[in-house]
C-alpha cells in the first residue's frame, strides 16, 4: 500500500510514537486523522498539517469516540485504509509492594483497558470500513500497525500489568492477520525498546542516559521517527503481516 494519497488513523497521535508517525505519513501525501485524550496538542498538530489532519478528542476504551474517529476519517477524506495504534498508558507497581500491601487490582484491570482493549476497540472498528473498500494492488483493502513494547517478552519486576497488556496485542497479531486476510487487511505490531517519548522526558538525564545505555547498539535511547520510519516500511511492504517486530537495538531487558 502507498502511504501518498490514502487516509491513515492514528491512535495517541498527539505526542510520542504517534505524533512522529503523524508527522511522517503527512510529509509522504497522506491524510490523517489524530485521536488523542492531548486536545491541545493534538489540535496543534491537526493544525500543523492544514487540509490534510484532522483531530478527533477519544479515548480508545470508549466505543462512540472510537466510532466517531473511524466515521471522521471517512467523511472528511472519503475512506479509511490504516490504522496505527499507539495510544496507550504505562503502570510500574509490584504485586505485594513493601508496605505489604497487594497491587490495587483496578490499576491491573485500566492497564488492560486503554493497552488492550482500546487497541482492540480501535481495530475492530477500523477493520469494518476497510473492509467494505475498494481492493488496491493484490486485493489488499486496509493495514493496521499496532504498538506493544519488549515488555511483552522480557518485563521487569513492576511491570506485570503493563507486560501482560503488551503480551495481548503481541498475542492476537496473529489470529487478526489469519481473520482480516479474507478482506485483504494486514495486521502487524511494533514491539519498542526504549524511545525518547514525553514518559521519559519527565525522567532526570541521568536515568535516560542510564536507559540507553542499556541497548547493545546503539547504545541511546530510540528515536520517536525511527517507529515512524518502521510504520510506513510494514505500511508499504505488502508482505509483511502476522508478525511483531521487535524495535530495540538488541535489548533484553534486565529483571529490574
Amino acid at each position: 500500500m502507498q502511504v501518498a494519497g490514502n487516509v491513515f488513523l492514528v491512535t495517541g497521535g498527539g505526542s510520542g510514537l504517534g505524533r512522529a508517525t503523524v508527522r511522517r505519513l503527512a510529509a509522504h501525501g497522506a491524510r490523517v486523522v489524530i485521536a488523542d485524550l492531548d486536545a491541545p496538542a493534538a489540535q496543534s498538530l491537526a493544525e500543523e498539517l492544514g487540509e490534510q489532519g484532522r483531530f478527533v478528542a477519544a479515548d480508545v476504551v470508549h466505543e462512540e469516540a472510537m466510532q466517531r474517529a473511524v466515521t471522521t476519517a471517512v467523511a472528511a477524506f472519503g475512506a479509511l485504509h490504516g490504522l496505527i495504534n499507539c495510544a496507550g498508558t504505562v503502570l510500574g507497581c509490584k504485586v505485594v509492594n513493601r508496605q505489604g500491601e497487594p497491587h490495587p487490582l483496578e490499576l491491573f484491570a485500566r492497564t488492560v483497558q486503554v493497552n488492550l482493549i482500546g487497541t482492540f476497540n480501535a481495530i475492530r472498528l477500523a477493520a469494518k470500513v476497510m473492509a467494505q473498500g475498494p481492493a488496491g494492488a493484490d486485493g489488499e483493502r486496509g493495514v493496521i500497525v499496532n504498538t506493544a513494547s519488549v515488555a511483552a517478552y522480557d518485563g521487569q519486576i513492576g511491570q506485570a500489568a503493563y507486560s501482560a497488556s503488551k503480551a495481548g496485542i503481541v498475542g492476537m497479531t496473529l489470529p487478526l492477520a489469519r481473520e482480516l486476510a479474507a478482506y485483504g487487511i494486514r495486521v502487524m505490531t511494533i514491539a519498542p525498546g526504549v524511545f525518547a517519548t514525553p514518559m521519559m522526558a519527565s525522567l532526570p538525564e541521568q536515568v535516560r542516559t542510564q536507559l540507553g545505555g542499556q541497548t547493545p547498539f546503539p547504545a541511546r535511547l530510540g528515536h520517536p521517527s525511527e517507529f515512524a520510519a518502521l510504520a510506513q516500511h510494514i505500511i508499504e511492504n505488502t508482505m509483511l503481516n502476522g508478525e511483531s517486530i521487535r524495535l530495540d537495538g538488541a535489548l533484553r531487558m534486565p529483571p529490574k
